[in-house]
């Protein structure tokens, strides 16, 4: 494989300090379907270097996380949460992680979404502090799979 065929020319003099800002080249470890998948993501959504694509996704996951780091105000929105029905203790934890940001959950809606899997969307408003606690709480947990956030300040 050649560089050109995932970074453009103007990719390519950057990276090798030829270009107006500074790059810096890392290195990550997938597994070979993720990688898969992102090159068929990258293809459909037009993207001509995977540099580009990974360049939009760290910064959407940036932007995304960056009221985590806000204490004060408040907000509003849904905490989405994809995690395996079948991991042993994990629904009982899921409902104790609940009931200790009670103040926090306007509602809640469970589907499931396969075999094993359940979706769980949780309505939220309260301070961004707590929804941030409440988020962080469901995303450690083990069998958690996937925990997004879609939230607007009040």
């Amino acid at each position: 494989m050649n560089l050109k065929d995932f970074f453009t020319s103007d990719e390519i003099a950057i990276a090798m300090g030829m270009g107006r800002s500074r790059i810096v080249r890392f290195s990550v470890s997938l597994p070979s379907r993720l990688v898969e998948r992102f090159g068929e993501a990258c293809r459909t959504m037009g993207y001509r270097s995977r540099s580009k694509a990974v360049h939009d996704a760290i910064s959407n996951f940036i932007s995304e996380f960056e009221w985590m780091r806000e204490d004060s105000g408040r907000i509003t929105g849904a905490i989405l949460v994809m995690y395996y029905m079948d991991r042993p203790g994990l629904i009982s934890e899921i409902s104790e992680i609940k009931r200790n940001f009670r103040g926090a959950i306007c509602s809640t809606l469970n589907m499931i979404a396969g075999e094993n899997k359940c979706i769980e969307i949780i309505a939220v408003r309260s301070k961004s502090k707590e929804v941030r606690e409440l988020a962080k709480a469901l995303m450690v947990k083990k069998g958690v799979r996937q925990v997004k956030t879609a939230l607007l300040a009040l």
